[in-house]
């Protein structure tokens, strides 16, 4: 006879309610430009999006010891990289750039790497700081560094809701 106070044959602990919630997934995202890369991380149960601090990006590329850093600090499940896109639809001219970017984070991490179209993201990204700056919400200006963080979190916040129309975010496509 099972211990009435052990755990259920699901593993919850004594008295956890059920749940057919799958367990949160850490996700990371990037929004790769040639000065900065702007960071964000979030989970797929609360599918909020929160900014890291940004990392360098110039001639010698990404401060990779700054981005392994990150990534063993919250050690998400999955990455995810906005593909900058034209108005037109077209792929932008540092779109190369970001694919081999997200190349080689999958290559470095071996971790799933999504791309994500980013059209728009730092305008959007700046426009909600502003707004919040307007709204007595940020003490400070508005930084590059900032928005470029703010456009990470529209990345993911992007990728979140393009996750739930497939039927498995976390499949290898």
């Amino acid at each position: 006879m099972p211990d009435p106070a052990g755990p259920d044959p699901a593993g919850r602990a004594p008295g956890a309610p059920a749940s057919d919630q799958a367990p949160a997934k850490l996700v990371m995202a990037f929004d790769f430009g040639q000065r900065r890369i702007g960071m964000a991380c979030g989970d797929t149960v609360s599918r909020t999006a929160s900014p890291l601090r940004g990392i360098d990006n110039g001639g010698a590329g990404p401060r990779w010891d700054a981005i392994d850093a990150r990534v063993r600090e919250w050690q998400p499940n999955l990455l995810v990289v906005g593909l900058p896109y034209n108005a037109d639809g077209s792929e932008s001219r540092i779109g190369n750039a970001a694919r081999r970017f997200a190349a080689q984070l999958a290559e470095r991490f071996a971790l799933p790497v999504r791309l994500i179209d980013e059209r728009y993201s730092s305008l959007e990204a700046a426009h909600r700081l502003r707004s919040e700056r307007d709204a007595g919400l940020r003490k400070r200006r508005v930084a590059k560094a900032d928005v470029d963080a703010a456009a990470a979190c529209v990345i993911l916040e992007r990728w979140f809701v393009e996750s739930t129309k497939g039927a498995d975010a976390f499949a290898t496509r």
